[in-house]
């Protein structure tokens, strides 16, 4: 599809003393950046003239939501988006990609979803949250071969990719297709995630829900304190104020904080070289920043 830019760079940035590869998947496309990009693949480049209909479910602030949104309006279909609650505040202040949503047409559903796939019709194309299904993995693998290109042109031997999961559908579709690519290579490349909407035990389930061989699930590493998806911590604003000054790149409030804490903490476990896949999301800060600013507003000055 025109206007992706594809492959996405890898760049060096230093963090906290060390240095670190950084994949710039955020650069790929302004509407479907990062993993938006990767999942929705399938669906970019397909005919589908049958569809009229778009659903599906999550957070009134999802990246997902924006740009299945944009995909809607791109190609003149209807879209519904269930979500348990919107709060009020949102609602008469509308912001980030659930404003932009909005204003692309989508229809707000306030309500849980009950309905899965496979009973809309053939008229609907129905999304799981997140992007979440097997679709996905064909822009997964895409990523992969950019990743193995690189590799090999700059002769790493041994790389860690490390990402944060909501899903975790990236992760899996990384894993599985390196495992595809490289089965008798002397490249070694090892995918580790960290979760953040739920723990450990949530996102192998969603591995099984997709993959029932475990060979091809990530590596899950996590820390012993826990933290609530969407909740403000001090630690992570101050994290993800520290990187931008440090490294000049905008990263994600909600899953970049967590994953570069989890990283910075756990390095020293991580084979070879590091490559962190930046997976854009950066739409969604809109509403998150302020949130630190007025919480946190001694730590905004440095900004």
């Amino acid at each position: 599809m025109d206007g992706f830019a594809l492959p996405s760079p890898v760049e060096r940035i230093r963090f906290r003393g060390r240095k670190y590869f950084l994949k710039r998947d955020d650069r790929i496309h302004s509407d479907f950046s990062g993993n938006k990009a990767r999942k929705f693949w399938y669906w970019l480049h397909r005919d589908l003239s049958q569809i009229r209909k778009v659903v599906s479910y999550g957070s009134p602030q999802s990246n997902a939501m924006y740009s299945l949104s944009v995909l809607a309006r791109m190609r003149g279909w209807d879209f519904e988006y269930f979500v348990d609650h919107i709060p009020g505040w949102l609602r008469e202040h509308p912001v980030g990609n659930y404003k932009a949503a909005l204003e692309n047409g989508t229809v707000f559903n306030e309500k849980p979803i009950k309905v899965r796939n496979g009973s809309w019709g053939e008229e609907v194309l129905f999304v799981e949250e997140g992007g979440r299904q097997a679709e996905a993995e064909e822009g997964v693998r895409l990523l992969a071969e950019e990743i193995v290109d690189w590799q090999r042109e700059k002769g790493i031997g041994s790389l860690t990719i490390f990402l944060p999961s909501g899903t975790g559908t990236t992760a899996l579709y990384l894993q599985k297709s390196f495992r595809f690519l490289v089965p008798h290579s002397s490249l070694l490349t090892h995918i580790v995630t960290t979760p953040c909407v739920g723990d450990a035990a949530y996102l192998r389930k969603q591995f099984a829900m997709l993959e029932s061989d475990e060979s091809n699930w990530p590596r899950i590493v996590d820390l012993p304190k826990k933290y609530h998806f969407g909740k403000l911590y001090r630690e992570f604003y101050r994290l993800w104020l520290e990187l931008y000054r440090e490294s000049g790149v905008e990263f994600d409030m909600l899953y970049d904080p967590k994953g570069w804490l989890v990283l910075t903490e756990l390095v020293s476990e991580m084979d070879g070289e590091i490559l962190y896949l930046h997976q854009g999301g950066l739409k969604g800060n809109e509403s998150m920043l302020p949130r630190y600013r007025r919480k946190y507003p001694m730590l905004s000055r440095t900004l």
